[in-house]
């Protein structure tokens, strides 16, 4: 399978952005200049010597300062951006220009095809992409591989790239002397770290007719492109950026630190309502009551279908060898805990009155009632990854019978913080499995079997292909003595702190990146059938950036939360929209929210991951503008299918009354709920007449105010299910009968208050049990589209609460 491209508009308002900055530039194919051909080696003679062959640089811009920045205003004006009143230089460069995408948006796909643009505009041939990390470095390769074709079917030509290696400095040498397009990725470990290797750039080499690797990269004058400059903002790499000599600085990210003259935009608010990244569910586990108790319960979910429904219960069972094991059954009403514990009187009590498949709960003899994904008694931490694998394996199969039929590959990425806990080594170097592996394909087999007792179909068929041992693996550094899997070593300081130089993990990952997207074909060799078969991927923690695959569709975390990854960087490796078997992406907006939903399966609480996921996407809003008034209006642009109209001043007058005359906007000039909820029902107040013909675009000026309300709304995805209606509600017999019960009735109930109070003392003293410790599993989705207000408000989920609790143990209380 070979990943398709798309011409996109969003890209190429991205593209357009940067190449309109230098409009006026003459095109010119590059400066031709002798290369350095260095001194002479040993052994060689005078007339041996090589004087420098011909090589090409990028030519000077011919724009001064004022015709750039006009242009800059320009481009700004047309994207509704504050503008620039100056240009903004730094120590390395006069011109530097910032680009605001949203991740998972092709962020490198669009500063690609803005060297094609550029060199075909104006002829400007020599790029260098400068990345914080390994990582990154690998994803930018392997995107210029996969690119390839796709520019070379647009623009007629292919770009010469490859990754800078001090140890091969000749490489340097075909960047300079090729005329064509050229691109150097190389990290920032390459030049500003003090290894000796680092060092290598600016030394006179011996194996580079002494002379210096920097000297002939700056004598091409490149075009830096930086991403994710945030992370290279340090003194040591803003000096070391220095002796590069640019022509100019063009910086991506989705969480700029330091701005400069930033000319397009494109955060994460845009991209969620616009339909270019993923819509997000999210399962949290939670922690509740006191910890020390020891009966043990998790209601992993209901099952309905022939004979149902039923729940699929896991609670601990006294074996005949008297060893206690934790074993998920499928129960219905009657079942008995105590009794199918083998007599474990922690359940006593517990028998099942009733499965509720609407409001996904269990109920008791005892009265209590359970919620579907909630854990409680004697939980260690071995057990609560057991959890988080289960649920994740769940979510995998959710995903996969609604996408299996449209031809798209479903993937789940576990990330770990310690590869023993996935794959081990006995003392004579034998693999063994690690516990989370242990633990997946126990689970997987368990999941399997129910999803097998189904009718046959050719879901049903591809799934007993595939075992449980096949269907996943790791992704990890390899030791090149042992060739053992080992953990990478990660930066402890600076900024690349966290992160893993891991070449070997990320060579895997993305050179399997088609094959991971790939059903299993009948002509398939052995190995590519086992590559194909993979669905579930084990990886560090530490690799958290700089790969990605569409068709990640759940992030589980194995690991205790860290406060320096955002959740933004967690859920970061799966918000690309899918892909099906052709490598077509799957990005109609009118179904695209229902084809790509990622699950994450969190380390924390429900309300603790979304609170902190809404906190990151706030922050990177930061950049919005705050107030909507008659200012802020005034000569905005609107993009029309006749062109570009610019607000008046009596234009912006009428809306900033229309907006207060509504109560669409308060007296903080800010925009109210009022506004958002009218929007969402469709009932917003007509506009003045001269206004309608530019509705569309003018309310989504407005919304482009920012708006704490704005967020996206990560639903509960432990919901209430609609029970649909089938063949049967239709039938005369059963309309005869709705007719007879679908009446409302009220029943009304007097009770002696002093006798209730009694009753009600006697009954506490009786029965009364307070609970100990559960956790409770929520799932949570965005909405369909987000408005600001909610983002103001903190109500960005819809949720159903579910705050029934198992019972865990007991404590007798009095009451008087």
């Amino acid at each position: 399978m070979k990943l398709q491209f798309k011409h996109k508009d969003y890209q190429a308002a991205a593209v357009d952005a940067v190449v309109d900055c230098f409009a006026g530039q003459p095109k010119v194919e590059g400066i031709d200049y002798r290369l350095d051909p260095g001194k002479l080696t040993k052994g060689q003679k005078q007339s041996e010597m090589d004087y420098g062959t011909e090589a090409f640089r990028n030519a000077p811009i011919m724009l001064d300062g004022g015709q750039l920045l006009e242009n800059i205003q320009k481009v700004q004006r047309s994207q509704n951006l504050p503008q620039s009143s100056k240009l903004v230089a730094t120590k390395n460069c006069k011109v530097n220009l910032d680009v605001e995408m949203e991740t998972g948006t092709g962020k490198t796909y669009c500063y690609i095809r803005t060297m094609f643009e550029l060199n075909r505009r104006y002829g400007w041939s020599k790029f260098i992409v400068v990345v914080p990390s390994i990582a990154i470095r690998e994803g930018v390769q392997k995107s210029l591989e996969i690119t390839a074709d796709h520019f070379l079917q647009d623009y007629g030509k292919k770009a010469r790239f490859f990754t800078y290696d001090s140890k091969h400095p000749h490489k340097l040498e075909s960047f300079s002397s090729d005329g064509g397009i050229n691109v150097m990725v190389i990290n920032v470990q390459s030049f500003n770290a003090t290894g000796k290797d680092a060092r290598r750039i600016y030394e006179e080499l011996d194996d580079f007719q002494s002379r210096r690797p920097i000297d002939v990269i700056k004598a091409n004058h490149p075009i830096l492109i930086l991403d994710e400059p945030q992370k290279m903002e340090g003194k040591k790499t803003t000096e070391s950026l220095n002796e590069f000599s640019p022509l100019f600085v063009l910086r991506y990210s989705a969480t700029h630190k330091t701005e400069h003259n930033k000319i397009h935009r494109l955060d994460a608010l845009d991209a969620y309502n616009r339909r270019l990244v993923k819509k997000i569910r999210v399962h949290g586990i939670a922690q509740r009551g006191l910890s020390g108790t020891n009966s043990y319960l998790f209601l992993e979910g209901i099952v309905t279908g022939k004979g149902g429904p039923f729940a699929r219960l896991e609670h601990e069972v006294k074996l005949k060898s008297g060893a206690i094991k934790r074993i998920p059954r499928k129960v219905s009403v009657g079942y008995d805990l105590k009794a199918q514990s083998g007599g474990l009187a922690q359940y006593d009590g517990f028998t099942v009155s009733e499965i509720d498949a609407v409001h996904d709960t269990v109920s008791f003899t005892n009265g209590l009632k359970l919620s579907v994904g909630t854990v409680s008694g004697d939980v260690n931490e071995s057990a609560l990854r057991r959890i988080q694998i289960r649920e994740t394996i769940r979510a995998h199969f959710d995903a996969e019978k609604k996408l299996f039929n449209q031809g798209i590959k479903v993937l789940s990425l576990f990330f770990i913080d310690e590869v023993a806990k996935y794959k081990r080594y006995d003392e004579e170097g034998n693999e063994l499995a690690g516990e989370y592996a242990e633990a997946f394909e126990e689970e997987y087999q368990l999941a399997l079997n129910e999803e097998l007792e189904l009718e046959d179909s050719a879901y049903q068929r591809f799934l007993k292909d595939i075992t449980a041992s096949d269907t996943h693996n790791g992704y990890f550094s390899i030791d090149k003595k042992s060739k053992h899997l080992v953990d990478p070593s990660v930066k402890k300081k600076g900024e690349e702190a966290g992160l893993a130089d891991d070449v070997d993990a990320y060579d895997l990952i993305l050179r399997d990146k088609e094959t991971l997207l790939s059903f299993p074909e009948d002509h398939d060799s052995d190995l590519e059938r086992r590559k194909k078969q993979v669905r579930f991927i084990f990886s560090h923690s530490a690799l958290r950036e700089g790969w990605d695959n569409p068709n990640v569709f759940t992030i589980c975390t194995l690991k205790h939360s860290d406060s320096s990854i955002s959740r933004r960087q967690e859920v970061g490796r799966g918000m690309r929209l899918c892909v099906n078997q052709f490598g077509e992406r799957m990005d109609n907006p009118a179904t695209a929210h229902q084809v790509n939903v990622l699950t994450v399966v969190a380390n924390e609480s429900y309300e603790d991951f979304v609170k902190g996921l809404q906190d990151d996407i706030k922050d990177g809003l930061s950049a919005r503008p705050r107030k909507a008034n008659e200012k802020y209006f005034t000569d905005k642009i609107l993009k029309t299918d006749d062109g570009e109209i610019k607000i008046t001043p009596m234009m912006a007058k009428q809306i900033d009354f229309y907006l207060i005359q509504n109560g669409y906007r308060n007296v903080s000039e800010e925009i109210t709920e009022k506004y958002h909820e009218a929007k969402k029902e469709g009932t917003l107040a007509e506009l003045p007449e001269e206004l309608k013909p530019h509705a569309e675009q003018i309310f989504q000026l407005v919304d482009s105010v920012y708006s704490a309300s704005a967020l996206p709304d990560f639903e509960d995805g432990r919901k209430a299910k609609e029970n649909a209606l089938n063949d049967n509600f239709n039938k005369k017999e059963f309309q005869s009968l709705w007719e007879k019960i679908n009446r409302k009735a009220a029943y009304t109930v007097d009770f002696d208050s002093a006798e209730l109070i009694q009753k009600s003392i006697k009954a506490l003293n009786a029965d009364l049990r307070v609970e100990k410790l559960r956790f409770q599993v929520k799932r949570g989705e965005q909405a369909e589209s987000i408005e600001h207000e909610d983002l103001m408000a903190k109500n960005t989920f819809k949720v159903t609460e579910q705050e029934a609790a198992y019972v865990t143990g007991s404590i007798r209380a009095t009451v008087s």
